[in-house]
């Protein structure tokens, strides 16, 4: 079991690092959201030591990665207590090592790999950065249809990573010398990497942004079509979750796609009113693709009709008191 001091630690980095994971985690049943935290932990903890801003050698950081599986998985014991809090949370559950290692491997290969020539290539780092993950959060909430789950799950991990990658262009080549925009796409429209360096906006950049906001998506679609098939009381916080970070697709599009002088904020009052609209709706119909067409960025790709026999399984007022006790004053990201 994971220990009341390894939890506030892996709460704490969820929380300061990732606030608006944090704030759809808060939503997640009890027995989900520790083990949450603790995922994210340790995610974190993989994260940092490719992207440290004064970063080891690209050996030593191997060999950090290498030491970390070993501790996750047994090998040596776990040297701080976000290791030892996720090596327990992968004994306890399903979460399998090739996961793990998937998740490694996409950190060894931001210690090599600066750029990716065609968007399966990007698919490829993406199936160790967001696909494992999400196949973990598959395996601590323990759907009872795992494998029809899993596909949506998949496209879903990608739309968030996508998104991030949209969000932080300038920043992960100015902090990381990383560029996630296929290069295909960048020279079918004429941009080079340095004017992302430089900060140059152009409608070239803006081409590229639109084309890749699109393909991210279509890959939403896919995912909140299978949120239905995730336990009950998973299901909305993996909606709001979703909101939450297609709402930077509408931010992206009002900044006519400018994220090179200004980065897409969410205001603590845009994420109070997503939260209330979305909670109304699901009151209403407790379909999770239908309210996030209602209330996201993302305009569906067919028509969507609400289930009329699903349950209620969230009432309006729950939801607008757990709105009021878990998003803390000046919320920001």
């Amino acid at each position: 079991m994971v220990s009341r001091h390894e939890l506030t630690v892996t709460k704490s980095i969820q929380r300061s690092t990732g606030p608006t994971f944090h704030l759809a985690t808060r939503f997640l049943p009890r027995r989900i959201r520790h083990q949450t935290y603790v995922l994210y932990g340790f995610f974190r903890v993989a994260d940092e030591i490719v992207d440290d801003p004064d970063p080891p050698s690209p050996s030593e950081q191997r060999v950090a990665l290498n030491h970390l599986q070993e501790m996750v998985l047994g090998g040596r014991p776990p040297a701080n207590p976000v290791l030892s809090a996720f090596a327990t949370v992968y004994r306890e559950t399903d979460i399998t090592e090739t996961e793990i290692e998937y998740f490694l491997d996409s950190m060894r290969m931001d210690i090599d790999t600066s750029e990716y020539e065609t968007i399966e290539e990007l698919d490829g780092y993406l199936r160790g950065s967001s696909v494992a993950v999400a196949n973990m959060m598959l395996a601590i909430m323990n759907p009872s249809e795992p494998e029809v789950a899993r596909p949506h799950a998949k496209a879903l991990g990608e739309a968030f990573q996508l998104t991030n990658f949209l969000r932080d262009v300038r920043e992960d080549i100015i902090e990381y010398n990383r560029v996630y925009l296929p290069k295909a796409m960048m020279r079918r429209n004429g941009v080079f990497r340095r004017e992302l360096a430089e900060g140059e906006m152009s409608p070239r950049f803006a081409a590229v942004m639109g084309e890749l906001l699109e393909e991210t998506e279509t890959r939403y679609r896919a995912g909140v079509a299978g949120i239905k098939y995730l336990p009950d009381d998973c299901q909305f916080p993996v909606l709001i979750a979703s909101v939450f970070y297609a709402e930077y697709h509408r931010l992206i599009r009002a900044q006519q796609f400018d994220v090179l002088t200004s980065r897409p904020h969410i205001p603590h009052h845009r994420y109070l009113s997503l939260l209330v609209q979305a909670a109304i709706h699901w009151w209403r119909s407790g379909d999770p693709e239908a309210v996030f067409y209602r209330v996201s960025a993302v305009d569906p790709s067919s028509e969507v009709t609400a289930h009329e026999d699903v349950r209620r399984l969230v009432s309006l007022g729950d939801i607008v008191h757990r709105v009021k006790r878990v998003i803390p004053s000046g919320y920001t990201r």
